[in-house]
């Protein structure tokens, strides 16, 4: 068994892993670190899905690196644009020589003592474990689970004599030409799919139980453009970010205060490319307000426009059986399938799967207290990385990673080497609030019950907003009275 100590361990190399590698060799040049990640790639997110037409939701202006410019010319990229970004990335910041890949995480140790973690990982080919021991964990590995994606129980799965396929276990080479094919789901993974598949397949079928928000815009940014070809590129792109987060948290205050005139123009977009006849009512209107639950976005209307070439359609149901030929609902109508695409989501979980351990105690994520979203109550130097639900993901990790990076800097400014999001007396008797609040999303609420509570005041809260977390996260005090700093016993 080998054996490895640094200063921070990052779990995870997607874009909230290779960000944190950044920001620590940036603003802590003195701290040295290693990045372990499960896979054979970097990517996380952009490496796992392979499914046809998968891209980004979100433009990569924002769910870009702030300090890497996204250069290339559509705003809405595919997957292997985002993986070639990611790879560029870690080659130009040399972050690649500190991943240790097909390091499957599995236990995380906190001896108080010693100010240490160790961290027990194993080999996933060879199966030889690795004992890594830092001061500093920082968890980058998402919130869903990489083994396998969410599976409803659908009542004769079994009977079905075609192809089943959950796009997140897609497999090589599927052969879908001239072939019927069932998408079930309306969330951004079937949106994508559905005009992907269709230009090949005989016709492709997006049934859905209810309907979901969603929205065509083109996947280029012509203003992105214009700043590109008369400022340098970093000034272009931070000018873009500007505007672009700008734009989106203009649009979800709206949907919070307007929700019905957001409504309505959604609507009237859907309806200008699907025309006058077509009952936008029953199939794209949902029974939820805009951002209750993230909107698709539709780049450059793909989906409307499979479904006016008469190659896609859209079916609101609910599904009676699996049958030997496809599909029963609950209608009556039977839907004939060769390929049925299970696109129902994600399987949610805390971070990473792993088992925690402090002093001798296990952690029970759900029994702690969020602090500013990326730490939790009693759990000592650690930190973990959830982006936006109701923006581009990075945004958040960056601002994270900076955080975290201020923390370590103070704990050596101090000499302490231990920091730990500790209640103050005045906090104990705090309203509890879910740690995602105003989210309806299946694929969240499933999950809710597992992970730590907000509150109602600084610095126990999660608030999923842009300018609120900017002003958390760069302005406020690291030592506020709720980040307790020490000094272990073994440094005394």
């Amino acid at each position: 068994m080998s054996t490895e100590h640094v200063d921070v361990v990052i779990v995870g190399a997607g874009l909230s892993g290779i960000g944190a590698g950044y920001h620590l060799q940036t603003m802590c040049p003195d701290r040295s670190y290693v990045i372990l990640e499960g896979r054979e790639d970097l990517g996380g997110t952009w490496d796992l899905f392979r499914y046809p037409g998968v891209r980004s939701d979100s433009d990569m202006h924002t769910l870009g690196f702030s300090f890497k410019p996204w250069t290339e010319a559509k705003s809405i990229a595919d997957g292997p644009s985002i993986l070639q970004y990611l790879r560029d990335t870690t080659k130009e910041y040399s972050i690649d020589k500190h991943i240790r890949y097909r390091q499957l995480v599995a236990k995380a140790e906190w001896s108080g003592a010693e100010a240490t973690w160790t961290i027990t990982s194993t080999h996933k080919e060879t199966g030889a474990q690795t004992v890594t021991t830092c001061n500093f964990l920082f968890m980058c590995s998402g919130y869903y689970s990489y083994k396998k994606g969410h599976e409803p129980v659908f009542a004769g799965r079994e009977r079905f004599a075609g192809t089943i396929i959950h796009p997140q276990q897609w497999p090589d080479n599927l052969d879908y030409a001239n072939k019927r094919v069932v998408v079930i789901g309306s969330g951004a993974t079937a949106v994508t799919i559905v005009p992907s598949m269709a230009s090949t397949a005989s016709h492709v079928t997006m049934v859905q139980r209810s309907p979901t928000y969603v929205v065509a815009r083109p996947d280029h940014d012509p203003i992105a453009d214009k700043l590109r070809k008369v400022l340098p590129a970093q000034m272009a792109y931070n000018v873009t970010r500007w505007k672009n987060t700008t734009m989106q948290q203009l649009v979800y205050k709206r949907t919070r205060t307007k929700p019905e005139e957001i409504k309505t123009k959604l609507l009237d977009g859907v309806r200008a490319y699907l025309g006058p006849d077509y009952d936008v009512d029953k199939h794209f209107t949902p029974r939820y307000n805009p951002w209750d639950q993230r909107l698709c976005l539709v780049p450059n209307g793909d989906l409307f426009m499979a479904i006016r070439s008469g190659k896609a359609s859209v079916v609101t149901d609910t599904i009676e059986t699996f049958t030997e030929t496809g599909i029963q609902l609950s209608s009556g109508q039977h839907l004939e399938a060769d390929i049925i695409i299970t696109a129902t989501g994600l399987e949610l979980v805390t971070l990473g799967e792993m088992d925690f351990v402090v002093d001798g105690k296990p952690v029970d994520f759900a029994k702690t207290w969020s602090y500013k979203g990326f730490a939790y109550s009693g759990i000592p130097n650690m930190a973990s990385s959830f982006g936006y639900i109701n923006a581009s993901w990075t945004l958040r990790s960056d601002l994270t990673s900076s955080y975290v990076c201020r923390l370590l800097n103070h704990m050596k400014k101090t000499e302490t080497d231990t920091c730990m999001p500790t209640l103050r007396a005045e906090d104990n008797s705090m309203p509890e609030r879910p740690w995602i609040d105003g989210f309806s999303s299946g694929y969240m609420q499933r999950v809710m019950h597992k992970f730590p509570r907000q509150g109602d005041r600084e610095p126990w809260i999660n608030p999923q907003n842009y300018k609120r977390d900017k002003k958390m996260f760069k302005h406020s005090p690291v030592d506020d009275g709720a980040m307790l700093f020490s000094r272990s016993s073994v440094n005394a």
